[in-house]
Formats: C-alpha cells, structure tokens, sequence
C-alpha cells in the first residue's frame, strides 16, 4: 500500500511539473532533466512511468478530454430524463468549472490544439470527433423537441466551443487588459450566466428572457 501511494504521489509531482513548465517554457523548450527538477525526482522516473516526455504530452491530453468529454456524455445521458436546455447548461458549467480547477492544463491543452501536429491529428479524429457527436446529439434533440429553434448545429458548436475555451486558451489577455481571473469561482459564475443567457437567446423558442446578474455586473468585473 505504501509503494502504491508513493507511486502516485511520484505521477502526480511529474505531471503537475511538467504543466507548469509547457506553460512557462512550451513543450519543445521543457526538457525532461527539468520537469525532473521541479518534480524532485530522478529523470528515470519519467521514463518509468511515462516513457519519456511524449508520453507526458499524451497523459495531459487524456487527463483534459477524458472529463471534459464525460461532462458531455452525462449532458446526453440525462435526455428525456431533464429538459433539454437544462442538460446543455449543466454539461457547460461542469466543464468551466473543471477548466477553472484545472487552469494550467486546459490553458496548455487548447494551446496545443491549436497546433498542427501527429498527436493533434490523432486528438481530433477521436476525442473532438466525439465533441462533435455529442454536442449534435444535444442540439438535434432540443430540435427535435421544438424547444430549440432550428439551426446550424455546426455553427452553434463552433461558437459554444469559442465561448468555452477562449477564457483559458487566452488567459493572459484576461489578466492583463480586464484583470479577470478565470481560475476564479467568481469569473465563472458570472461567466457561466452569460452562456446560459446565449443559449436562452439564441436556441430556445417563445422565451421571456431575463439578463442575468452578469449584464448588471459587467462594470463591476
């Protein structure tokens, strides 16, 4: 029991390092001698348990859509269980609020995405091709319904992803030019109501809509 722990322990100060530094450095200019560094532990460690820094990459990727994408498919699992709208608004406030905890690495994640390369490639054709499946799901099914008006899904996920992802990918800006913080619970309420608001206005039929505490508050951010 106590090697397991130990064990864990040692993956887990890896891959914090190895976040921190694909930040600060980019992921050419980490070497694995310094995400050993960080960590405090031997370089072999990496190997061991990651065979090498590519391996780290891949852990950061699996770690990221592994619950981004199960907030997604608990949103498709509650249909015709809860309304519609309601499963789609749940499904992007678990994943904000993931992004918000995990900051460095959805920062680093959609950094990387943006890229083009093997392992980006091989992201896309699984992971993000089940995004887009069940985001489709969602919105063909409030279409179906009549509770959603009839729309380009495509042009929907494309901004709902934006809306999503831009807070982190763009952190810098945030803090710099508005001085938010969007690793903040407060950033993401209020960031969060303003979706939902989106959403309200943009897909839902015959709905009296009421601007959220963002619109009130949008000085005060």
């Amino acid at each position: 029991m106590g090697k397991m722990t130990t064990s864990i322990k040692t993956k887990e100060a890896i891959i914090d390092a190895a976040i921190v530094l694909f930040n600060t450095k980019g992921y050419d200019g980490s070497s694995v001698r310094d995400i050993a560094s960080r960590a405090r532990v031997n370089s072999a460690n990496i190997s061991y348990y990651f065979h090498g820094k590519q391996g780290l990459l891949e852990e950061c990727f699996t770690r990221f859509f592994e619950t981004y994408l199960l907030c997604l498919e608990n949103a498709v699992d509650e249909l015709g269980k809860s309304p519609t709208d309601h499963c789609l608004k749940n499904a992007i406030k678990n994943i904000l609020y993931f992004q918000s905890e995990h900051h460095l690495l959805s920062r680093f994640v959609w950094r990387e995405m943006s890229l083009d390369s093997q392992i980006v490639r091989e992201i896309t054709s699984s992971y993000l091709m089940k995004e887009k499946y069940l985001l489709k799901k969602v919105i063909e099914q409030g279409i179906e319904e009549e509770l959603f008006l009839k729309l380009p899904a495509n042009i929907l996920i494309i901004q709902l992803k934006s809306m999503l992802s831009m807070p982190y990918l763009n952190a810098q800006y945030l803090r710099e030019v508005w001085q938010l913080f969007p690793q903040e619970k407060y950033f993401v309420d209020r960031y969060f109501e303003a979706i939902e608001s989106w959403i309200d206005q943009t897909l839902v039929k015959n709905i009296e809509i009421v601007p959220p505490n963002y619109f009130m508050q949008v000085n005060s951010l």
